[in-house]
């Protein structure tokens, strides 16, 4: 018996991409609401350095792919040299979100028999000043074997030395075990909770995950938040209270109430 109840899938996101209102309305109030994800993890840099990054979800269809894409093009129009790494491996969208071919990507330098990974091979230029992107690649049959190997670690390591920010795009975290596993090896992660679709127990359940590999939290977006729509995009972030994260969590949100 499933512990948690599968809700239909929204393919939209893995057909057409992300939505990137912070390049189509860099002036609308979502966009600035990005910003002020981004101005918040910056504050976190203040005891320990924060350069890698991942955003979860509990279950698909949260719109974590979105927030990261967005996060990471404020981080590059704030001049930080930005990577974002499609590492969700099962339901991959930066391609279609970049509008780029997926013909190499992540799997090809996890399942390359060199011994050193030439990553600059596949690793391309977003169009954006200050941010490139790593596609996921051919979508295998191993996703936990591959992001959970030290290939993994090696390349993230590696990629720290040649950016500021290292941001992935991971699998929700109830969905995919490499998750759970590979966070831990981060400096944070970000759950994404999307208002009105998020069951509160898997949000509840993704936390104690994460908190049983000792995965440092930085905090959570609300996606999808009720209020007045953004230029057609239907978006709004928000502090995400009530999902039994506890006071601890609490304080680490990465945004105010929503009034």
């Amino acid at each position: 018996m499933a512990l948690f109840k599968k809700k239909h899938l929204d393919n939209e996101t893995m057909k057409n991409g992300a939505k990137l209102i912070t390049l189509a309305n860099p002036q609308s109030v979502i966009s600035e609401q990005f910003r002020n994800i981004r101005t918040n993890i910056n504050f976190m840099n203040v005891d320990k350095e924060v350069k890698t990054i991942a955003f979860t979800s509990a279950m698909a269809s949260a719109g974590k792919s979105t927030v990261s894409a967005n996060v990471a093009i404020t981080m590059a129009q704030a001049g930080k040299k930005t990577i974002l790494i499609d590492a969700d491996l099962r339901r991959p969208t930066l391609h279609s979100t970049f509008n780029v071919s997926n013909g190499n990507g992540l799997t090809t330098l996890l399942t390359s028999r060199t011994k050193e990974m030439d990553a600059s091979s596949v690793i391309r230029e977003s169009g954006v000043e200050n941010l490139s992107i790593l596609t996921a690649g051919p979508i295998p049959p191993n996703p936990s074997e591959l992001l959970g190997s030290k290939h993994m670690l090696d390349l993230v390591e590696g990629l720290k030395e040649k950016y500021d920010m290292v941001i992935l795009d991971l699998a929700p975290i109830l969905d995919a075990a490499e998750t759970q596993q590979l966070t831990s090896s981060l400096d944070g992660t970000i759950l994404v909770v999307r208002q009105g679709k998020s069951q509160k127990a898997a949000v509840k359940r993704a936390v104690e995950l994460l908190k049983l590999t000792n995965s440092p939290i930085l905090g959570y977006v609300m996606n999808d938040v009720e209020g007045d729509g953004d230029g057609g995009y239907g978006y709004g972030y928000g502090y995400g209270y009530g999902y039994g994260y506890g006071e601890e969590e609490e304080k680490k949100g990465l945004f105010g109430r929503k009034k």
